[in-house]
């Protein structure tokens, strides 16, 4: 009779098990957030017309509340394929937003106007933030539907409760406050800071985010400090 142990069976972490539905009211809020931003800056004080986002941003709130009005309990195909869809056009249209401030500022189009340049720098970097964490939300483990089956025990981001569990609860989980706040700290130190990413797509997304930020920030606070000076 073989009297070898087997081997161990792999132990999952306890935040990577099904956890309760999570509430879609912190997404509204951060999309709200940066439409109220985009319609308090006078339309003179930027170079693109802002209605195309605006327009994506109403799309995107009308998929997210049409599905799931209060806790993100139906997961359809249809509805993740439009957020998808729309996150990678408002990603686009900000970015773009981005390059063509960047260049407006190289070439000397908007150089003498301090105003047009912190109008446009700060929509393009409050989006930048909001739409990128809704981004690693949508897609870390799979998704808030994924996360919330327990499907992908493994992590796409390193959080800090993760890396040590005994300072958070048993039942701790990453919600759109955690992916928020990582894209907020991407944007500021350009580069992880409390949270890795561990999935390349993770990292290249991080890479993308950081750039936009950098150029709208270097670009409009150092001609902008020029002008006003």
């Amino acid at each position: 009779m073989d009297t070898t142990p087997e081997p161990p069976k792999h132990q999952f972490p306890s935040w990577s098990g099904p956890t309760n539905p999570e509430s879609v009211l912190p997404v509204v809020v951060a999309i709200l957030t940066a439409m109220a931003l985009q319609l308090w800056i006078p339309k003179g004080y930027t170079l693109l017309p802002r209605w195309p986002l605006l327009v994506l941003e109403v799309l995107l709130l009308v998929v997210l509340l049409g599905i799931n009005p209060l806790v993100m309990r139906r997961r359809t195909l249809l509805g993740r394929c439009s957020a998808w869809i729309l996150l990678a056009a408002i990603a686009i249209d900000n970015t773009l937003s981005a390059i063509v401030l960047d260049i407006s500022i190289i070439t000397g189009r908007v150089s003498n106007d301090a105003a047009l340049l912190l109008g446009s720098g700060a929509a393009i970097f409050v989006t930048n933030i909001i739409v990128f964490g809704i981004l690693y939300w949508e897609l870390d483990r799979g998704g808030p539907f994924a996360r919330h089956a327990g499907e992908r025990p493994y992590p796409d981001f390193m959080f800090p409760q993760m890396a040590s569990p005994n300072v958070a609860k048993p039942n701790w989980r990453p919600t759109f406050v955690d992916y928020l706040y990582l894209s907020f700290t991407n944007v500021l130190a350009f580069s992880p800071t409390d949270t890795m990413p561990l999935a390349r797509w993770a990292k290249l997304l991080m890479t993308v985010q950081a750039m936009v930020a950098l150029s709208v920030a270097g670009l409009v606070i150092a001609r902008a400090v020029n002008v006003l000076g």
